[in-house]
């Protein structure tokens, strides 16, 4: 059975000083993220001792816990390949345009996100996403990891509200810290996940 591996980052941990530092960047890639890992892992393995042993008393806690931990995963997996050394200013192409289409241009999408992240209550996400029933981008906050599972989207544009994502640096004014983001926000891999989410759609 497969298990799940904390990704490589793309780029060294002191490659995106502009907007956090390599000391918050190695902390939140390599004990973060690793124990969401670790705890996704840890707890297949108790749901599949639970139906070894047909004790299903702990089940709904423990399938609480498998969410929790995977999504923190996934999140953090996009989080990192959204983000480059060489990011910054705006998408064009398809994204682009549907950006204007959807969510009333790039400037006002941008105003939307940030108010989005820095406006979660305790710990969460701020999200670009495609909703697949509508066939339309959406900006939506994401409680914890995984607060929005039913409504099926895909993310495509993760900004990580968690204190532990700015905390050391920016202290509690995180609309400093995701203001910084936009300077490191790879928009070649935005773009992919939008084009890999509308294949056949549009």
């Amino acid at each position: 059975m497969g298990t799940y591996s904390l990704p490589d980052l793309p780029y060294d941990y002191s490659a995106l000083e502009r907007a956090m530092s390599a000391e918050i960047l190695e902390l939140h890639h390599s004990k973060h993220h690793a124990a969401y890992v670790k705890g996704a892992n840890d707890t297949l393995d108790q749901l599949a001792e639970a139906r070894e042993k047909e004790q299903y008393g702990h089940l709904v806690g423990l399938e609480k816990t498998y969410a929790f931990h995977l999504s923190g995963h996934v999140l953090h997996s996009i989080f990192w390949e959204n983000l480059s050394p060489d990011g910054g200013d705006r998408p064009d192409g398809a994204l682009g345009e549907a950006l204007d289409e959807h969510l009333g241009g790039f400037d006002a999408f941008r105003k939307q996100l940030t108010a989005a992240t820095t406006g979660v209550q305790g710990s969460g996400w701020g999200v670009l996403a495609w909703e697949p029933l509508g066939q339309r981008l959406i900006v939506e906050q994401v409680y914890d990891h995984h607060g929005n599972v039913g409504m099926g989207t895909t993310p495509l544009l993760v900004f990580d509200a968690w204190e532990h994502a700015y905390y050391l640096q920016y202290r509690n004014v995180r609309p400093d810290y995701v203001t910084k983001l936009w300077s490191v926000v790879n928009w070649d891999d935005v773009s992919a996940r939008f084009a890999a989410a509308t294949a056949g759609s549009r």
